[in-house]
């Protein structure tokens, strides 16, 4: 049996040199019959690498509640926008309230931390410069570790200065390098609305996504926002679970006390919203879901285009090797040792086409991260399905073309002329 297994092995590698010797020989003709291949293979893996660095940007960036937090909001729309939704929830769902704030933060326990803040687009300037369409966020001041927010320079302002409802901010790094793109902005002033405030601290840069900035924002005491623009509008919360483990027992806690306070009836919808990290991602995940059958639907196409065109050379190769395959069958070849030479050769091709396809990816997917804001990164786990996808296609429609060269008669092939 072992005899049997290690003249396998060799009939194998001779198959396999005589295939990789062929497609040295003709490479013009192998690169066009790639084509097929090498776009359904940079197709697939750039569609993956868009989904993959979306997925690795927004479980980094974009939700800043970490695994183990969630957003208390009036309401929040994850999936299909539906304008009649949004016309019965705003009329349905009442504000948030600092009162609803108080009676949460002071009854919950399986919470490690909660905060409050509130959002709206103002107008800055300062150094003989303007900007508009900043967002400032009216934030307690445990927001800064709740939303792991990260300081560049300077400081978050203090649960004293909340409290005395002092003028200071901690700015995004875009209204630094607008404002202060040569000096050190700690201690400068900066006006929101035509009303100045000293600038304590600076967060580190966070980027963008398609275009938009993470940084263009500017975070005041709540009690601040609150004495300016009053408290009936805009609020939210943010909490974080005492652990992991305990996030929807968390949650479930702070639904039923709001509940509770707002005296919702059992059976009566909820009048509020709770969204937390896992939420986004799943809502993610369901459209990026059709982005990927969207793009399987166009890589089978031409996977199939690529495969058809794969067993027209090959049978066109077994055509002009007719009278080779007469002497090796006459010099003891097998129907097997025929069958793997040219089932190797279709599947060295379209594997070949499947790494040509895999470095066009890698190019492409570097190219777009550097001159775009779509943030892509390539799955170790896309190339070996690329180059194995491709290999699989190729033995698949290299099947019938190495079964006609197995089968045919060694008398009738030597007659061929050569």
């Amino acid at each position: 049996m072992r005899t049997g297994m290690l003249a396998q092995g060799a009939s194998f590698r001779e198959a396999a040199s005589i295939a990789l010797a062929s497609l040295r020989s003709s490479k013009l003709r192998s690169f066009l019959t790639l084509l097929g291949i090498i776009l359904a293979t940079t197709t697939l893996i750039a569609v993956m690498s868009v989904i993959h660095g979306m997925d690795v940007y927004i479980a980094q960036n974009v939700s800043d509640m970490g695994a183990d937090g969630f957003r208390i909001v009036r309401m929040a729309f994850i999936g299909d926008w539906d304008p009649k939704k949004y016309l019965e929830l705003v009329r349905k769902n009442p504000q948030l309230r600092r009162d609803e704030f108080d009676f949460l933060k002071e009854r919950a326990q399986l919470i490690r931390d909660i905060g409050m803040q509130n959002f709206r687009r103002v107008n800055a300037s300062g150094e003989g410069e303007k900007l508009s369409g900043v967002q400032l966020r009216g934030c307690t001041p445990n927001m800064a570790s709740i939303t792991n927010t990260q300081i560049e320079s300077g400081r978050y302002f203090t649960d004293t200065e909340n409290r005395r409802h002092l003028d200071v901010a901690f700015i995004g790094a875009d209204l630094r390098d607008w404002f202060f793109p040569n000096t050190d902005p700690i201690g400068k002033t900066i006006k929101f609305d035509g009303r100045p405030f000293t600038i304590l601290g600076v967060a580190k840069k966070q980027g963008s996504v398609f275009g938009n900035s993470l940084d263009n924002f500017a975070m005041i005491p709540v009690e601040t926002a609150f004495k300016i623009y009053g408290s009936r509008e805009g609020l939210g919360y943010m909490a974080q679970a005492i652990d992991r483990g305990k996030l929807n027992q968390a949650q479930d806690e702070i639904r039923m006390l709001l509940r509770a306070y707002r005296r919702l009836r059992p059976g009566q919808d909820d009048n509020f919203a709770i969204v937390s990290s896992d939420s986004l991602l799943g809502a993610w995940d369901k459209m990026t879901g059709a982005i990927a059958a969207t793009a399987i639907a166009v890589v089978s196409v031409f996977m199939v285009v690529g495969g058809v065109v794969i067993m027209n050379i090959m049978l066109a190769v077994v055509t002009e090797r007719t009278h080779e395959i007469g002497i090796r069958k006459a010099v003891g070849a097998r129907q097997g040792d025929i069958m793997n030479q040219f089932l190797v050769e279709s599947a060295a091709l379209s594997a070949a086409g499947g790494l040509i396809g895999v470095i066009l990816a890698g190019v492409v997917s570097l190219l777009v991260s550097s001159l775009t804001p779509v943030p892509m990164a390539m799955p170790a786990a896309s190339v070996a399905l690329g180059v194995g996808l491709s290999a699989v296609v190729g033995l698949f429609f290299g099947i019938y073309p190495a079964r006609q060269a197995a089968k045919l008669d060694p008398i009738e092939a030597l007659r061929a002329e050569r």
